[in-house]
């Protein structure tokens, strides 16, 4: 493996990281902000409030992904061992 390629397997695997991660980190985003709108609308300034819902909205998006996770996981892998 030239250093080129090398560049290129680490190049190309922190960009499949980054768009497997990006529905979880969304979901938590958008619960996150709508939670915030709620507290700042209701003056409510509870801490713990926003995290059982971003656990709830990351697990339910998360389970809803895996199949698309698990197929983009499953190319990568044949791609890199059927040698790149």
């Amino acid at each position: 493996m030239t250093e080129a390629q090398a560049i290129e397997f680490v190049r190309e695997t922190l960009t499949l990281m980054l768009l497997l991660s990006l529905p979880v980190l969304a979901a938590a985003l958008i619960v996150g902000l709508t939670i915030s709108i709620f507290q700042a609308v209701t003056q409510i300034q509870e801490q713990t409030l926003s995290f059982v819902p971003k656990i709830l909205g990351m697990g339910i998006v998360a389970i809803l992904a895996m199949p698309w996770v698990v197929s983009k996981i499953l190319e990568f892998a044949n791609r890199m061992f059927s040698g790149f």
